[in-house]
């Protein structure tokens, strides 16, 4: 039975907007040839194929459903087809794969931002999400410290928990910019972290971006790896001031005012000068207050 006034048409289209949707994106060109390998996938360039994509989307939000768009990796795609015995080359596969993605890989809300907003973000959060989740590696299989018995990994994150409140807490007012690099292997663990003139809680850091933050500097620690962290305050009437660290032995090492400035106005990939941005000082790292764990390299 139905209300007075329904009709099954209508009915199945409030319906439908009940149903969440989940567009899987290749966002560039690269990822676009691979799939073109397949007989059925119908596109021959790559243009043509995110102006419909876009199209697609705007036609999903003017039904009134909810829209998700997450990121379709090929090499992805060929690992899931050959683990569950999938033909790859069926749409339906592709269906199959991208609701997927749709419980784990990387995916934001459409909310008729045009592609040159959400391929950025979407990327973004894609490589945010590899980050995350090989920091969490690397602390989850550390192993125990040989000299105490403590879990490296937990006793990692709670160093660097530690550290990022009391550097936030000697920073001071203002709006603080943080990047936390490590290399690791063949690549580089990256992680952002925007905070206001509140230092957080060492509870606070177990969430979102601090969340992220936290664990890329406790890999650092946790392997032993020489990292580094820089951080940009910003303040009313004030120029930005630019602050260094290294990380080394599980602590922050301040780096000199000369080796802030070399650090910001050297390109990492020529090793050319760069010109110093107009408006910024470069300053020395500060000392942060010793903690009940800066005895790291002592018991781990």
């Amino acid at each position: 039975m139905t209300r007075t006034g329904t009709t099954p048409n209508n009915l199945r289209r409030a319906l439908r907007r009940e149903i969440p949707s989940t567009v899987g994106l290749l966002a560039d060109e690269q990822d676009f040839a691979a799939m073109r390998r397949y007989r059925t996938f119908p596109f021959t360039d790559h243009t043509t194929y995110l102006r419909q994509v876009e199209a697609l989307l705007r036609t999903l939000a003017r039904q009134g459903g909810h829209t998700t768009v997450a990121l379709f990796d090929p090499e992805e795609y060929a690992a899931w087809c050959a683990e569950t015995d999938t033909d790859p080359d069926l749409p339906e596969s592709r269906s199959r794969f991208t609701a997927h993605l749709a419980a784990a890989g990387a995916r934001v809300a459409y909310t008729g931002q045009p592609l040159t907003t959400l391929l950025p973000e979407l990327v973004d959060t894609a490589v945010r999400q590899a980050t995350w989740e090989y920091a969490t590696t690397v602390l989850a299989t550390a192993g125990d410290c040989a000299s105490c018995g403590k879990d490296i990994g937990k006793a990692a994150y709670e160093r660097a928990a530690g550290l990022l409140v009391r550097l936030l807490e000697a920073a001071g007012p203002g709006i603080h910019h943080l990047v936390c690099s490590v290399p690791v292997a063949d690549d580089q663990l990256l992680a952002v972290l925007h905070a206001g003139g509140t230092a957080p809680s060492e509870a606070t850091t177990d969430t979102g971006p601090a969340a992220e933050f936290t664990a890329v500097l406790a890999a650092g620690i946790a392997l032993a790896a020489p990292g580094g962290l820089v951080l940009r305050t910003t303040a009313p009437d004030t120029p930005d001031r630019l602050h260094g660290w290294r990380l080394t032995d599980g602590t922050l090492t301040p780096l000199t005012e000369a080796e802030v400035f070399s650090a910001y106005c050297t390109d990492a990939r020529t090793g050319e000068p760069l010109s110093p941005e107009p408006g910024v000082e470069y300053r020395a790292g500060f000392p942060l207050v010793p903690g009940p764990d800066d005895d790291w390299t002592t018991h781990h």
